[in-house]
């Protein structure tokens, strides 16, 4: 039977095969498209992701021999190396240092995947390696959109992709929403959404108050979220506005979408 982190790094290699496919084949003019990411073009993306890679991987490392993974010093001399690079530089660079990663979280056996641990400076517990492949495939497949939606206006994330986040946002994952999420702005509105999902289908609860959380199918219910699993996940990262969002997405009760994107501004 497959474990979580199974189903995760399965997920991540369908990612970055898929991506691989995109940028093997860019030109100077395709690096410079603006992605989904107000901030970054294509080619901004890709260095993103390939310093987040680098990282990644060390930690990894860092896990399986026992040692704590490297600090905010390496962190930056990552970011920097990345920085100088021409955006081409990047595509391929990404591309070279994704495979490795992938590569490093599929030779792990089955007692590797259940018991490698790496100790984060920003977490307050031991990362298993459910819960690193999870955040890496979260920043993965949300950046890999990013990318893929300057050239498809309709892309959405992968059916597997998907899933493995849903399952990662309503589990071991379940922290990130609250770094993310701004409650705030609903101001003083407190509610609990029943989350109708397809593709794949699911029922869930999106609870928005003081604490923000993804989880099991709710009780009491304040209104009633319709849609593709995927949409709900780019919804939740700041990647559902009114161009990105499929006619299929309904909502009813006491919060509206819009208040929604409000407490999701992605990042």
């Amino acid at each position: 039977m497959s474990t979580l982190a199974d189903r995760t790094i399965s997920a991540l290699r369908g990612n970055h095969d898929n991506l691989t496919g995109l940028v093997s084949g860019f030109d100077v003019g395709d690096l410079a498209r603006q992605s989904g990411s107000t901030q970054w073009d294509v080619g901004h993306v890709l260095g993103h992701l390939g310093s987040g890679t680098e990282i990644a991987l060390a930690g990894l490392q860092a896990g399986i021999a026992g040692h704590e993974a490297p600090g905010q010093d390496f962190n930056q001399l990552v970011w920097d190396r990345w920085n100088a690079m021409s955006a081409q530089e990047k595509a391929q660079g990404f591309l070279g240092a994704n495979e490795r990663l992938v590569t490093a979280y599929e030779s792990l056996d089955a007692t590797a995947r259940q018991e490698v641990q790496v100790k984060l400076a920003f977490l307050p517990f031991p990362a298993d390696v459910a819960l690193l492949s999870g955040m890496r495939l979260n920043e993965a497949a949300l950046h890999g959109w990013d990318v893929r939606v300057a050239f498809d206006p309709h892309a959405t994330l992968t059916v597997q992709e998907t899933a493995a986040i849903l399952e990662q946002l309503s589990g071991p994952l379940s922290f990130m929403l609250g770094f993310l999420a701004k409650p705030e702005v609903l101001k003083g509105i407190q509610t609990t959404l029943r989350v109708e999902t397809t593709e794949p289908d699911g029922v869930l609860s999106l609870v928005l108050g003081e604490n923000v959380s993804l989880g099991d199918a709710p009780t009491d219910v304040g209104g009633v979220l319709t849609s593709p699993a995927e949409a709900l996940l780019r919804l939740l990262a700041g990647r559902l506005d009114e161009a990105h969002t499929p006619d299929t997405l309904t909502i009813t009760g006491s919060v509206t979408l819009e208040q929604i994107r409000r407490v999701f501004p992605g990042i």
